[in-house]
């Protein structure tokens, strides 16, 4: 949603702004359309800093994880368009690797089509809704 001046999370003080403010216009949206009983989902990278604000600011949010291979997900990156170097692309999953956010829910989607994750995320979806 930034037109100009973008910085990403990792290029200083104003990356780490930005992310922190996307973060918490989409934990508002949510929050709001919850309040109106809109079941709704988020997609995110997140990081433990992230998780952190998640759970602040949607408490009773229940957090799936997907996770790759690097491997596979350099095969799923080389099929979209690129935004990041290969520099970045490596450290960024190396660091999710070494320092995983603290879901709820952690799901191997490694060799997986979109049709297999979407049944895998349905069912986990539809144990947590049980209880």
């Amino acid at each position: 949603m930034v037109v100009s001046g973008h910085a990403a999370p990792w290029e200083g003080d104003e990356g780490r702004l930005q992310q922190r403010l996307g973060v918490e216009n989409a934990c508002g949206l949510a929050r709001n359309f919850v309040a109106q009983g809109i079941e709704t989902v988020m997609a995110d990278v997140i990081t433990p800093e992230t998780m952190s604000l998640y759970r602040r600011w949607l408490p009773n949010a229940v957090v799936i994880r997907l996770q790759v291979t690097m491997d596979e997900a350099r095969r799923r990156a080389m099929s979209r368009t690129q935004y990041l170097t290969d520099e970045e692309f490596e450290r960024l999953h190396l660091e999710d690797a070494r320092h995983p956010p603290p879901a709820d829910h952690h799901v191997d989607v490694t060799g997986h089509d979109i049709d297999d994750q979407v049944a895998a995320i349905a069912a986990l979806w539809s144990q947590v809704s049980s209880r």
